[in-house]
């Protein structure tokens, strides 16, 4: 058990807290803001035990991530992205490992995985040129797991496409300055990260197809089962986690301000039944997104503890749950909000900055629910999805 992980970030709620607003203005989370998870221990939680990880189980690092969500948004969203590099890390060759954690076991780690770069082959390894949107938390980290295609001789694509993740160091990627100006998460700093002719050796790249099926983690010889389970759960998490948390820090807010308000009619607002009865529906809705999505991961968790491998359909209905509660939280925010006054859309009223933080996590392409849905339910059906988008990031 790794509790004194979310124990370390409840002794500092107060100061996470305050720092939100300070995140927000520098459009990064605030230096502060990344010592605190730092001295807590949450990046660490999914890392190897050999370089000081707590291979903490799954669920725990999920909930460590919404009770930092729910205190900033933007914590708590990096916290979930960089949180879950460790467990990739894991599975790659210990050389990249020892560069690594060798002599800072608390180095971050950045991403995307999306693969918009092309590797070229060459002696040794590949050639990596590309543009990648939204790295999370990318200012306070010192490598980073960027997603690329297999190119031919001449640079382009292979068909059918090979997507593979390729780890470079800090000086071999550019941070692109003022990428990043959006309405929510601007804490996070996610901002593009350019490659232009870097050299990636071959032992710093993961092929993706050996991630997705598990295949890499086996290779690895790791015995944990939290380094089981599926790629398609354990990426998502620390993300609806960090929306389900930025949706009870909503939640949290929103009563602290309805406690006292008086309506423009004259009316207490714990004396306005309608009002009340929403309160109590956005609570449950979002209680409830978070122990489907907690009970989700225990569940493959068991699984793969058990020896068992997880099913396409099983991960399939993983996803739908995950993506489902995403949904679900978000949508009780809204609820609360259009009943929250023209007062809490001020600047200085932090429910706004929450509300907006929910929806820019909810855009995130991990939940977007069409092909995650069709797919769930044709195994509903019994029937086996086509390769292609159907069975993509399941």
């Amino acid at each position: 058990m790794t509790d004194h992980v979310l124990d370390a970030i409840t002794e500092r709620a107060e100061e996470i807290a305050a720092l939100g607003a300070s995140s927000e203005a520098l459009g990064r989370l605030d230096d502060q803001a990344a010592k605190a998870l730092r001295d807590a221990g949450v990046i660490r939680m999914l890392q190897p035990a050999a370089y000081g990880g707590l291979e903490s189980h799954p669920r725990e690092f999920a909930e460590t991530v919404m009770g930092v969500a729910a205190l900033d948004g933007s914590t708590g969203w990096v916290a979930g992205i960089v949180g879950v590099h460790p467990w990739e890390m894991a599975f790659a060759d210990p050389r990249v490992q020892e560069e690594v954690w060798g002599e800072d076991r608390d180095t971050w780690i950045a991403s995307p995985y999306a693969p918009m770069g092309v590797a070229r082959p060459v002696d040794g390894g590949y050639v990596l040129n590309g543009r990648w949107q939204f790295s999370s938390g990318t200012d306070h980290c010192d490598w980073i797991f960027l997603g690329g295609l297999l190119g031919d001789a001449g640079g382009r694509p292979v068909q059918p496409p090979v997507s593979l993740h390729l780890i470079l160091p800090r000086a071999d990627y550019e941070i692109v300055p003022d990428s990043w100006d959006v309405v929510g998460l601007r804490g996070t700093g996610s901002k593009d990260v350019v490659v232009a002719g870097a050299f990636v050796p071959d032992y710093r790249v993961i092929p993706f197809s050996k991630v997705i099926d598990g295949s890499a983690p086996r290779e690895a010889g790791l015995t944990s089962p939290t380094y089981h389970v599926p790629f398609s759960c354990a990426f998502p998490l620390g993300i609806t986690a960090a929306v389900v948390g930025i949706a009870e820090g909503a939640l949290a807010h929103h009563l602290a301000y309805q406690r006292g308000r008086v309506q423009i009619t004259g009316t207490k607002v714990r004396d306005d039944p309608y009002v009340l009865y929403a309160i109590s529906e956005a609570a449950g809705e979002i209680a409830a997104s978070r122990c489907a999505l907690l009970d989700n991961v225990s569940r493959m968790y068991d699984a793969v503890a058990a020896g068992r491998e997880v099913s396409f359909a099983e991960r399939a209905a993983g996803r739908r749950i995950q993506v489902q509660a995403a949904w679900r939280a978000v949508r009780a925010v809204d609820e609360i909000m259009a009943r929250s006054g023209g007062n809490a859309m001020r600047a200085d009223n932090p429910v706004q900055r929450f509300w907006r933080d929910a929806h820019m996590g909810l855009a995130h392409a991990i939940h977007v629910p069409g092909a995650v849905f069709h797919a769930a339910a044709l195994t509903d059906l019994g029937v086996e999805p086509p390769p292609g988008p159907l069975r993509s990031m399941i």
